[in-house]
């Protein structure tokens, strides 16, 4: 095998950090493609931990390159923050091991602002981190963005600032009564970023082509999770980029070839942050409980997750839309010593069964059909599983068509399980 995708399968939060960290050990590159600083990928080694929202996993191991695809919406001053607190930490970062797309596009203070203001005072809450990363998004689209390659010539980085102030100055003044910086000021300052970002910017693509061609071994990290992704996630509860396989071949290039494993990275139960439909939440205590014993926290914003039964529909629906090959099943421990467990194994609308979700079905009207399964006391000290795990396992592999390749039973490199074989 020489290409391997990392995905979350469910609203994102599944512990992608410790798994990607692990397979980088064995890859040449890591490629991030996607999404921004509104991800964080925690990795915890011999108890200290290292929260990375930019910079790809693999830059904790030194063979390894890491490489920012163009997919990825970038915030100059995040990244900066980030590079001097990881190095702080004791990884070495240079143009050696981390290059970063020419063509990615950037956050600017008034994608923040906008941001912010949006979620605070309009009509729908949609639940985001306001880092700005819709609206980088929607400049992009729109054609009216800066790229991290326009960092580096003061003139142009006025003219494209110029431009995509024109409609927000009316927003800013006249909707949300927000101050902002003058166009000189953010281009100065995004000057000053762009003179140290410079000797990192790259062709990644090229890049990338060439390891392939190489016969070099090449890992895609995703953000997020496939019910996030912007085509294919719980609309409009979702982020703004495509976190599905999909946004591999859009954000970061896989060419003259395909994708040859995509593990889904997959909780043994649910957890969503912000707004949304959530069919299996729990609002009684074992919620709480498991909120509590699984730490569930966001590490980029701190929010509390929303916590709720393994949503097998939904998993089935990730493993078809995203293409996932594999299984990685974190989080095991947490449902360990909690008496008899849950599963939906169906959602139930107007009297009809479905045991997939899809687009076409309103989350916010389903009803869940759970299957009581029986718990497990494993302690995971030793090789073998309880058969009630087993169990476990056999039930959501027979209902989503997919092995499960990876247990993790804890936060460290030792505490995973590689039941198949990667790289």
């Amino acid at each position: 095998m020489k290409t391997l995708a990392i995905i979350g399968s469910q609203w994102g939060d599944e512990g992608k950090g410790k798994i990607t960290d692990l397979l980088a050990a064995k890859c040449d590159l890591v490629v991030r493609y996607q999404g921004g600083n509104n991800a964080g990928h925690t990795i915890i080694v011999e108890g200290k931990k290292t929260v990375l929202h930019l910079i790809p996993s693999g830059i904790l191991h030194p063979h390894c390159m890491s490489l920012v695809g163009h997919g990825v919406v970038f915030d100059p001053r995040a990244f900066s923050q980030e590079l001097k607190t990881v190095t702080d930490a004791g990884a070495k970062i240079t143009p050696e091991n981390l290059r970063l797309s020419r063509g990615a596009s950037v956050i600017t203070t008034y994608h923040r602002i906008l941001d912010g203001v949006r979620e605070a005072q309009g009509p729908i809450k949609i639940g985001t981190t306001g880092k700005g990363i819709g609206p980088a998004y929607v400049d992009k689209v729109a054609r009216r963005g800066l790229k991290l390659g326009d960092l580096t010539n003061l003139d142009v980085i006025k003219a494209k600032l110029k431009t995509s102030l024109q409609e927000k100055e009316s927003l800013f003044k006249n909707l949300y009564q927000a101050e902002y910086p003058s166009v000189d000021q953010e281009a100065n300052e995004l000057f000053e970023f762009g003179k140290k970002l410079a000797p990192f910017l790259d062709d990644t693509f090229a890049l990338i082509d060439k390891a392939l061609m190489a016969g070099k071994k090449v890992m895609y990290e995703g953000a997020q999770g496939v019910l996030l992704d912007i085509d294919w996630g719980s609309y409009p509860f979702v982020t703004s980029s495509s976190t599905s396989a999909g946004g591999i071949y859009t954000g970061a290039g896989c060419p003259g070839s395909s994708v040859e494993e995509v593990l889904g990275i997959t909780k043994a139960y649910t957890t969503r942050v912000g707004e949304g439909p959530f069919p299996t939440e729990l609002f009684e205590h074992i919620g709480e409980d498991i909120q509590t014993k699984g730490g569930e926290f966001g590490a980029t914003t701190g929010r509390k997750r929303r916590c709720g039964w393994l949503d097998l529909p939904l998993l089935k629906y990730s493993v078809k839309a995203s293409n996932l090959t594999s299984i990685a099943l974190t989080k095991v421990d947490v449902l360990a010593n909690m008496g008899k467990l849950k599963v939906c194994v169906a959602y139930e609308i107007d009297g009809k069964q479905y045991d997939m979700a899809s687009p076409g079905l309103d989350l916010s009207k389903v009803k869940p059909v759970y299957e009581e399964v029986s718990g497990f006391e494993d302690d995971f000290t030793g090789d073998t599983l309880s058969s009630s795990l087993k169990s476990y396992i056999e039930k959501i592999e027979k209902h989503v068509g997919i092995p499960v390749g990876i247990l993790a039973f804890g936060p460290e490199r030792h505490q995973i399980k590689f039941i198949k074989d990667y790289f």
